[in-house]
């Protein structure tokens, strides 16, 4: 079995031990097909969906601080190829940046990120790599030395996982920091619940085609037979946890088979596709020392909403 085969066949076990649980779940990576960027893009543009003005807005108030706190000639490997403005801002203010690495587990699109970013920024060498970021992947070299590596994770992505997946992501990070590396990251903050969930249930209801666009991915990808007409989108902020629940919701009962098997769905039961955590400053650091990095600085909106941090790899 070739290097692409073998990484399909894990993907299609993990998808199946997800619909085996008690709550069926599919992780929130699989949205990201080419249709599935596209809407998130279209999701950041939305009146309702306030993460992503309000970490720009962070960032044009206070790039020169963060750039020289950051440092000079730095590798900026930014988990999830974004290249969006926040992307831009950054790389644009940096001092002598050596090399951009977009790593993203959709191929199309961290190849479309690739030449757009080769189209704005001529000088800067663009070194993508298709991989599943949750785990330890190599990095390519780029032709100048590098003071440090800066890893870049913006939009609150953090918030997808569980504390104990996120502290072992944060180790990744951690990990192809390497020696003297740094770590630049945004939060959403706790507010008002319901300005957290109608950022996740907009009028337009892109968000609904994001989700819906998972089950498509999966049908296309991976062979499934889900019938998309036959689920319903749902975003639910919980006040104890502290996140939203994205949630596809069997209108009918139903069955869906993905390989060799096949599931049932009986009529409001749900899939959760995604967790939205929303955080304290406090508590992050706490997560963030957990795997080994040290709090150097963080900036925030005027109302408090949201937060970008920087560490310093501590050991």
């Amino acid at each position: 079995m070739n290097t692409a085969n073998s990484h399909e066949a894990e993907e299609i076990e993990e998808l199946l031990q997800g619909f085996s649980r008690d709550r069926k779940t599919i992780s929130p990576k699989y949205f990201y097909d080419e249709q599935g960027s596209l809407l998130f893009e279209q999701i950041c543009d939305l009146p309702e969906y306030y993460l992503t003005r309000t970490e720009i807005g962070i960032m044009r108030e206070h790039i020169g601080d963060m750039v020289r706190a950051i440092g000079p000639r730095v590798n900026v490997i930014e988990f999830g190829s974004g290249a969006g403005l926040k992307t831009r801002l950054l790389l644009n203010n940096l001092e002598d940046p050596i090399s951009y690495i977009p790593v993203d587990i959709s191929l199309d699109h961290l190849q479309d990120t690739a030449s757009a970013m080769r189209a704005d920024f001529p000088d800067l060498e663009i070194l993508p790599v298709a991989a599943d970021f949750t785990r330890p992947f190599p990095l390519p070299r780029p032709a100048r030395p590098a003071e440090r590596n800066l890893v870049y994770f913006p939009g609150s992505t953090i918030g997808n996982f569980e504390s104990d997946q996120a502290v072992e992501l944060l180790r990744v990070m951690h990990t192809e920091a390497g020696s003297d590396g740094a770590l630049l990251i945004g939060i959403d903050l706790r507010k008002d619940i319901q300005l957290i969930e109608n950022a996740y249930n907009d009028s337009a209801g892109i968000t609904a085609k994001f989700n819906l666009n998972m089950l498509q991915h999966l049908n296309s990808r991976y062979g499934a037979d889900f019938d998309l007409q036959a689920f319903a989108h749902s975003a639910v902020y919980d006040e104890a946890t502290g996140r939203i629940e994205m949630r596809l919701v069997s209108q009918k009962a139903q069955k869906f088979s993905l390989g060799n098997r096949s599931f049932s769905l009986s009529e409001g039961e749900e899939i959760l596709t995604e967790y939205c955590h929303k955080f304290s400053v406090s508590g992050f650091k706490k997560l963030a020392a957990t795997a080994g990095f040290h709090h150097k600085k963080s900036w925030f909106d005027s109302r408090q909403w949201f937060c970008i941090l920087l560490f310093d790899r501590a050991i």
